[in-house]
């Protein structure tokens, strides 16, 4: 047997310093960002926190599990997208949806009243240029201390990866859509 197929014998180095709040990106082409970042707010829900969910794609009229859950448990949740883009009858009215969801996040986040603030999908609209990665960049770096901010998305722009605290990339190996399977409610919605 090699190595890499025996248990660890030593630990990991163990963390010595506290920051009052970190950044986490999830990122890449595979399935389970923003359910990560689902499972993260419930975490800190549990401990006590508020936790503030602003979605860039979906719309208040998707019926998520996701939301139905969060708003039950107490989180505070916009949904502030119009859908794909592909479905988009008029990109303009799409990009000026996104630019009121970025306002509404920026004001969320400056605000001070969440120790975690979710921006579910906000790489989107970052990299099509509807929201100004320096001003996300700058708001994020201004944040009150204690506000811990986690986004989701495709394609973290490298400046948003170079900020952030923590980055994790979900690869895709293999997905069910690519055999025509449909979304499943309970698995992806």
């Amino acid at each position: 047997m090699t190595d890499e197929h025996q248990p660890p014998r030593d630990a990991p180095p163990k963390g010595t310093t506290r920051v009052p709040s970190l950044i986490l990106v999830n990122t890449g082409d595979g399935k389970g960002k923003s359910t990560a970042a689902f499972g993260t707010a419930m975490r800190a829900m549990a401990r006590g926190w508020r936790v503030a969910v602003i979605q860039f794609l979906k719309s208040g009229e998707w019926s998520v599990g996701e939301e139905k859950i969060g708003r039950r448990i107490g989180f505070d949740w916009w949904a502030l997208g119009d859908g794909f883009t592909w479905d988009s009858e008029d990109m303009e009215q799409s990009e000026a949806v996104a630019r009121a969801a970025w306002g509404h996040a920026r004001s969320t986040i400056e605000s001070g009243e969440y120790e975690l603030v979710l921006l579910d999908e906000i790489t989107y609209p970052v990299n099509w240029g509807w929201v100004e990665l320096e001003e996300l960049l700058r708001v994020l770096r201004g944040r009150p201390e204690h506000v811990n901010v986690i986004l989701t998305g495709r394609d973290a722009p490298e400046g948003l990866v170079e900020l952030a605290d923590t980055v994790t990339e979900m690869k895709k190996v293999k997905h069910a859509y690519e055999r025509g399977v449909k979304a499943r409610r309970g698995i992806d919605y």
